[in-house]
């Protein structure tokens, strides 16, 4: 029974303990009548919430992805597939790479992850790094078109910053599993080894991901959308070290999170995607590290 339910009860309750018997028939009635003579009204829908499985998630070697778009695409683009700058390799802590010939090969899942639906190789490594963020993006030989005509669709990357508390699902191609939970909030800081991330989600232990979950996307369950990409997690309880992420607040206090995951979020990286499967860091409000100044490329 709802809490609007216990209240109407208990005002019966007192309304009939406190009623000479001679008058309780005219409340009984009374309550009624003006129960049937209010307006009838819909209750309240529960928000709608996206069906979350494996669309458009892949897997290579020893990693999770997903073909991802921006909300402005065109089918004739060059499809992307976004996974952590660490499944390219463990990168230097202030490295980027920007455009590098790359020659990977994906497999793009079915919605219910028990098969795949083909095999989707890389033209280039458009941009990885792991410095501030974890993330890597591959530009496809085929189109957004070409995708969805194998029975693939690409998952949008929200412009938005999430919220703290949304429902979200991490879905790792590699193991072909789902794991639900909720974004518990943001840190600061995230060091790990000689890595820093900035503005990291942090999940709710409910997400226990492991190795092979790296670069999976986390879908906003509410939007359907991408929100962030899976990373690390605190496995032994170790302060700062490598698979041991510690949190660092705005004064320097360190906290560790043993069991817990996180993600790097997102939406920074939509303004850097101007279509034709490119990556443009000069482009307004990008939030992708670039490279520093006489290191715009490096081997893939």
């Amino acid at each position: 029974m709802t809490r609007v339910g216990e209240r109407e009860c208990a005002v019966r309750r007192r309304l009939i303990g406190s009623t000479p018997m001679r008058h309780l028939v005219a409340v009984l009635a009374a309550l009624v009548l003006s129960v049937s003579a209010a307006p009838a009204s819909a209750a309240p829908s529960a928000p709608a919430r996206a069906a979350v499985d494996f669309t458009g998630t892949v897997s290579l070697s020893g990693c999770s992805g997903a073909v991802v778009r921006p909300p402005e695409h065109r089918p004739s683009d060059p499809a992307l597939v976004m996974t952590n700058g660490h499944c390219v390799r463990f990168m230097e802590p202030e490295e980027v790479v920007v455009d590098v010939p790359a020659d990977r090969k994906f497999t793009l899942l079915a919605s219910n992850g028990e098969g795949s639906i083909g095999t989707l190789r890389a033209s280039s490594l458009v941009y990885a790094t792991m410095h501030r963020t974890d993330v890597a993006l591959y530009r496809l030989t085929a189109t957004y078109g070409e995708v969805e005509a194998m029975g693939g669709r690409a998952l949008e990357l929200s412009p938005e910053h999430p919220g703290r508390g949304i429902d979200i699902s991490v879905v790792s191609g590699y193991w072909r599993q789902v794991y639900s939970c909720r974004a518990d909030g943001y840190v600061h800081e995230l060091r790990e080894g000689r890595w820093t991330w900035k503005g990291s989600m942090r999940y709710t232990e409910a997400c226990d991901t492991k190795g092979g979950t790296s670069g999976s996307p986390v879908v906003d369950v509410a939007t359907g959308k991408v929100v962030a990409v899976n990373n690390t997690g605190n496995e032994d309880g170790d302060r700062c070290t490598d698979n041991n992420p510690c949190e660092v607040d705005e004064q320097g206090n360190v906290t560790v999170h043993q069991g817990i995951g996180y993600g790097q979020q997102t939406y920074l990286i939509v303004p850097c995607l101007t279509g034709g499967g490119r990556v443009d860091l000069t482009a307004p409000d990008c939030g992708l590290p670039r490279p520093a100044p006489g290191r715009s490329r490096s081997p893939g």
